[in-house]
């Protein structure tokens, strides 16, 4: 039966999480150093073979059903003039995916990666941060529960994204308010505002953090008074991706401000997760240092849609492909190094 306070639902869920398995670590780290390369010479690519291992349960990972999950929501605050484009573009995004003209349909089309866009009340925007809160405690949770859902039909990684205009406004004030400092370090030029339009934002942010002051000590709280939707639905599919073993890539600066919200509940709710990419997008880079996340690539992005994360994936197949069909010295009849 559901609790009477629909977040201690969450917590207890986040108290009750599986570690990563030792012993497959364990095991792929012993076949990365056989393989016929000097150790280490593959880089970071090892280190992603044998995070998926300890995820997976396996000592040789498999990605053969990987997902990329867009999760598409309308904020209030956008009326504050927070966002060059109006909330009406929202709807013909979700055309854009559904058409297959969007960027990331052409990424998932070429590493050959499912996509799932989820519109979660796309023409309902939520409440205007600024002057009150973005959700109900209840409606919160139970879009936390909706995003679990996302791997219902099964999955084997996990990239996680987002759509929604104004959207890098709540990110911007989840990060404030999790992490303090000036506003201004937060803050950034999401779909492309001006001078002005940035002023806006920065003025939101601050009296969304005035306003919700004496309500921020929770993480929980930080995510439905400030956060929306999307974001509340992303945390719930990295929670759902823990509990099945399935790792998790972050794409950008607002997908990512679900893993700070998860973070800052318990800082291992989020090690099966890898960052996809760095987002130029506000303090993106500071944030995954926070999170002792090292993005997989750096390519001056800010798109979101889930395309940075799309982009890592590849790098994660290319991965495990060399970690499980590459032969081992004995296999080739190679001498090992001395």
């Amino acid at each position: 039966m559901p609790s009477q306070f629909p977040f201690d639902d969450i917590r207890a869920l986040i108290a009750a999480i599986p570690a990563a398995d030792e012993q497959a670590r364990a095991e792929a780290l012993a076949r990365e150093a056989n393989l016929i390369k000097p150790r280490g010479a593959l880089g970071r690519l090892e280190e992603i073979a044998v995070h998926v291992a300890a995820w997976q349960g396996k000592a040789r990972p498999k990605v053969s059903r990987p997902l990329v999950a867009i999760f598409a929501g309308s904020h209030g605050v956008v009326a504050k003039g927070v966002s060059a484009y109006p909330s009406e573009v929202n709807r013909a995004m979700l055309a854009s995916f559904s058409n297959s003209h969007a960027a990331i349909n052409q990424i998932c089309k070429t590493y050959d990666l499912g996509l799932k866009v989820f519109d979660l009340a796309i023409d309902l925007p939520t409440g205007d941060i600024t002057e009150g809160a973005a959700l109900e405690e209840a409606a919160c949770a139970a879009t936390i529960a909706f995003g679990m859902e996302a791997i219902a039909n099964g999955t084997d990684l996990l990239c996680v994204g987002e759509m929604g205009i104004g959207n890098t406004t709540p990110a911007a004030a989840i990060y404030a308010a999790l992490y303090g400092g000036e506003v201004e370090q937060w803050v950034g030029r999401g779909t492309g505002v001006d001078d002005a339009g940035y002023q806006r934002k920065v003025s939101a942010v601050k009296q969304a953090l005035e306003t919700h002051k004496d309500h921020l000590k929770d993480p929980l709280e930080v995510l439905r008074r400030l956060g929306g939707r999307e974001i509340a639905a992303i945390a719930g599919a990295i929670l759902a991706a823990r509990m099945e073993r399935v790792p998790v890539i972050l794409d950008g600066y607002v997908a990512t401000a679900a893993a700070a919200v998860l973070h800052a509940l318990w800082p291992q709710s989020i090690a099966h997760c890898l960052a996809g990419h760095c987002s130029v997008e506000g303090a993106h880079a500071k944030v995954l240092a926070n999170l002792g996340l090292k993005p997989i690539l750096d390519l001056g992005m800010r798109l979101g849609e889930g395309s940075g994360a799309a982009l890592a994936a590849g790098i994660v197949k290319a991965a495990l492909a060399c970690h499980n069909d590459m032969a081992t010295f004995a296999e080739a009849g190679v001498p090992d190094a001395v």
